[in-house]
């Protein structure tokens, strides 16, 4: 063999060896991003998928232990209706609070919990556009 034929074959090798593992990498790493009530009607298609669901927790439904760093609560609809039942284990953030937006990550599973591996919160009301007085 020639030598350009070798630097030919030697260089489509490095180039299929890094498109694969860029290809791998994505598929692990990427997550639905869904609303409570989109994943409320699709929840059987995509359990055991990784998923982020946005909604709102719901209110007297935190139970925190902070010996164990255990969180249950209800992820409801930003109405405060319907919603799945979310574990977490792992440090509080800091905004986390009932009636407050937030982002979990995880996977929901046939049981009918969510199994969350991170919490994301939104900002406070606060940062909202004030409303004018008429």
């Amino acid at each position: 063999m020639n030598k350009n034929r070798r630097f030919a074959i030697g260089a489509s090798i490095i180039v299929a060896a890094v498109a694969y593992l860029v290809y791998t990498g994505i598929r692990e790493t990427s997550v639905y991003y869904l609303t409570i009530d989109e994943f409320l009607s699709r929840r059987e298609a995509v359990a055991g998928e990784g998923l982020r669901v946005a909604g709102r927790v719901a209110a007297d439904s935190m139970r925190w232990n902070p010996s164990t760093l255990d969180l249950r609560f209800r992820l409801a609809n930003f109405q405060g209706s319907g919603g799945v039942d979310v574990t977490y284990n792992g440090v509080l953030p800091d905004m986390f609070a009932e009636g407050r937006d937030v982002i979990v990550e995880g996977t929901y599973a046939r049981d009918g919990m969510f199994r969350a591996r991170t919490l994301l919160t939104s900002c406070p009301s606060k940062y909202e556009a004030e409303v004018p007085k008429s």
